[in-house]
């Protein structure tokens, strides 16, 4: 069954029966991501991610069904936009136009985060030297509660693997330095670093991602091969106040400070879908400061 087709029906569908419909359960999820309500792919597994995103959609557009009933699937397929958006010109503005340009997901919603590094900038969004082996990065953490974003975190961070790990690859491919782009690959647990000295909870890497692989050890992406893989240890983890980046990164996105760490974890672990399932995996994306910045300028 499509969505279309219970414009015509007499009853509520409930979401059990919605479960047991594959087709119709994508449609929904296609409706559903479309306004930023739910995580993509839309894969027709009608599940608590799926039931909170429907209901939340109801609430928000004050529906009282109890289930998919006329009412839903008519503001389903005739919504624009559940939450609109209110961009300014802030840095949390520009970052949002610039995933919007790029089609990356966004969540919008209160307490559904978006985790953003964007690279050699300073907290205020503007362009630093982006100088190789500092702490010139940062760690972003977005909310689109009602519809204008707010920055919720923002801490000194690197994207890039220090000058330790450059020299002295882990991988004989050459160190690891991630693509810019977006992925859905972290989820809660532990980092625990090269030799397990001071484990500590972070985001840890459970799906594939694509990072440069530094084989002529200039510091640099151009010109490296990309290599793809589900477990290149890529976690977002503390740098151990460490003054330089040296070896506190093999290619991790790693927030400078122990403390601000721990917050960064606080904060993200109040996302309403980890709330949901501990086990969520968070999106995140990494931006060039500079391409923010000639394309969205302040």
């Amino acid at each position: 069954m499509q969505l279309t087709d219970t414009l015509s029906a007499e009853k509520t569908i409930s979401f059990e029966n919605v479960a047991q419909d594959a087709e119709l359960a994508k449609h929904i999820q296609i409706n559903l991501i479309r306004l930023r309500l739910l995580d993509p792919p839309a894969d027709g597994k009608f599940g608590q991610f799926s039931i909170k995103a429907l209901t939340d959609f109801q609430s928000l557009l004050k529906i009282s069904e109890a289930g998919l009933g006329l009412q839903t699937a008519k503001a389903l397929i005739e919504c624009k936009e559940a939450i609109p958006l209110k961009l300014g010109n802030d840095f949390a503005s520009r970052i949002v136009k610039y995933m919007q340009n790029k089609k990356y997901y966004i969540a919008v919603g209160k307490q559904q985060y978006n985790i953003v590094y964007v690279e050699g900038v300073n907290a205020n969004g503007t362009l630093n030297n982006d100088k190789f082996n500092q702490w010139n990065d940062r760690r972003i953490v977005i909310e689109i509660a009602s519809g204008t974003p707010q920055i919720v975190g923002n801490w000194v961070a690197t994207t890039e693997p220090g000058d330790y790990y450059t020299k002295n690859p882990p991988n004989p491919k050459g160190v690891a330095r991630i693509a810019f782009g977006q992925y859905n690959a972290w989820r809660v647990g532990y980092h625990y670093g090269t030799t397990g000295a001071e484990t500590h909870e972070a985001l840890e890497q459970c799906g594939t991602i694509k990072v440069h692989r530094d084989r002529n050890k200039d510091g640099l992406r151009s010109g490296d091969p990309i290599d793809v893989g589900s477990h290149f240890f890529i976690n977002q983890h503390w740098g151990y106040d460490k003054s330089l980046v040296s070896t506190a990164s093999a290619g991790c996105l790693v927030g400078q400070s122990r403390e601000e760490h721990k917050d960064f974890m606080q904060l993200i672990k109040q996302d309403r879908r980890y709330r949901l399932d501990n086990k969520y995996v968070f999106w995140t994306t990494i931006i060039p400061g500079d391409d923010l910045a000639k394309n969205f300028p302040a």
